[in-house]
C-alpha cells in the first residue's frame, strides 16, 4: 500500500534528538508518527495526558523569592514610565 505524504516544520535540534530515540528503538519517523495516529484514533484523542504545571517549578520560585527581596522592585505603576524608571535606578 502506498502512503500519502505528510509535511510537517519541527525545530531542528528536536528532530534529531527525537530521530536518535526513535532509532535507538528500532523505529524510523514515519513508524513513529504512524503508530501515533493509530494510538489517537483509539483513545479518540491524544493518547498521553496533556496538562499545565500547577505549581511553579524550583526556577520560577527562586525568582520569585528574589524579586521579594529585590529593593529595585515596586508598584503599582501609574504607567509603563513609572515602571521603566524604576527599573532604571
Amino acid at each position: 500500500m502506498k502512503g500519502s505524504n505528510l509535511t510537517i516544520r519541527i525545530e531542528p535540534n528536536l528532530k534529531k534528538e527525537v530521530s536518535d530515540l526513535f532509532q535507538s528503538l528500532g523505529l524510523d519517523l514515519s513508524t513513529a508518527i504512524e503508530m501515533f495516529y493509530i494510538q489517537a484514533l483509539r483513545c479518540h484523542g491524544l493518547p498521553f495526558s496533556v496538562v499545565t504545571d500547577e505549581e511553579p517549578n524550583r526556577k520560577t520560585y527562586m525568582a520569585m523569592k528574589n524579586a521579594e527581596n529585590d529593593t529595585n522592585m515596586s508598584g503599582p505603576f501609574e504607567s509603563i514610565d513609572d515602571l521603566m524608571e524604576s527599573l532604571d535606578t
